[in-house]
């Protein structure tokens, strides 16, 4: 199992009025890594993994400590809790060397866009995926 590292910016527009990262704004650290993972390291030219469309079925966010402004990114740690059928379940931790500030989960679903509707996960995004896996079972009996 590898988890995928993505260096991600802080920008100045995303500080609220108190100074640290407002909420919302890591849903777009989420997706930038995400994307990164899937959409740059998935396969190459040729290949149509990846390329159909997805939506966000669901997000799920723990913030443990406030992210204050700095000049140096944060790095967005991803990897792959679960692979189903029709979706992904993919779960992150936003950090830097010292603490975890956020940790939190995503559900994607492939879909189709020119039929409107979800699809299957192919073979070839199933085996991408699956260099990403790791087993969250441990960390969902302790959150319960």
């Amino acid at each position: 199992m590898a988890r995928h590292i993505y260096r991600c910016p802080l920008r100045w527009s995303d500080m609220d009025a108190f100074g640290h990262v407002n909420n919302a704004v890591f849903l777009r650290y989420l997706e930038e890594a995400r994307i990164d993972l899937t959409f740059r390291l998935a396969p190459g030219e040729g290949s149509d993994s990846f390329s159909g469309g997805s939506v966000v079925a669901r997000h799920e966010i723990d913030y443990l400590r406030p992210l204050v402004h700095r000049y140096e990114p944060v790095t967005v740690e991803t990897w792959v809790t679960k692979i189903s059928a029709a979706s992904v379940r993919y779960s992150y931790e936003v950090k830097d060397d010292e603490q975890v500030y956020v940790r939190a989960m995503t559900v994607v679903v492939p879909y189709d866009l020119a039929a409107g509707r979800p699809r299957r996960i192919t073979a070839e995004e199933r085996g991408f995926l699956e260099a990403f896996l790791e087993d969250d079972q441990a960390e969902e009996a302790v959150a319960v």
